[in-house]
């Protein structure tokens, strides 16, 4: 099957999984994507993720977040940069999500960086995606 965007498809597979509150979902794996997913990890919207090796390209099993009473974790989880309207933000406009309660993922020249870091580092990119 041939995808223009595997990220926007990743961050659907996970909207997905989590509107119906399972406890995983199997995503084909990648590099990018395995950078996103330690992002997520890192600022606790997801729970693990691990790599099933296969005869293909692999697989990401990621284990959603929920709280005590199956409470939702991820509220929101829009992919910003399209393959054709692509968002770029110089190290001044890296803002907070939701007033500090959410995240944004930039693709930087240090590699995949949360807004927090970037604003650490002072430096902008490619805005990928915010999850709150």
């Amino acid at each position: 099957m041939c995808m223009t965007d595997p990220i926007s498809d990743m961050l659907t597979r996970i909207r997905n999984a989590n509107m119906i509150r399972r406890d995983c979902v199997d995503i084909p794996a990648s590099k990018i994507k395995q950078e996103i997913l330690k992002i997520m990890k890192n600022e606790g919207y997801i729970e693990e993720y691990k790599e099933i090796p296969d005869n293909k390209q692999g697989i990401i099993r990621v284990y959603l977040k929920y709280g005590a009473l199956k409470q939702k974790v991820i509220n929101n989880l829009v992919r910003e940069s399209k393959s054709s309207r692509r968002v770029y933000k110089s190290a001044k406009d890296v803002e907070k999500v939701c007033g500090g309660f959410g995240s944004a993922i930039y693709s930087t020249s240090k590699g995949i960086l949360c807004d927090k870091e970037c604003r650490r580092l002072k430096i902008g990119g490619e805005l990928i995606c915010t999850v709150s």
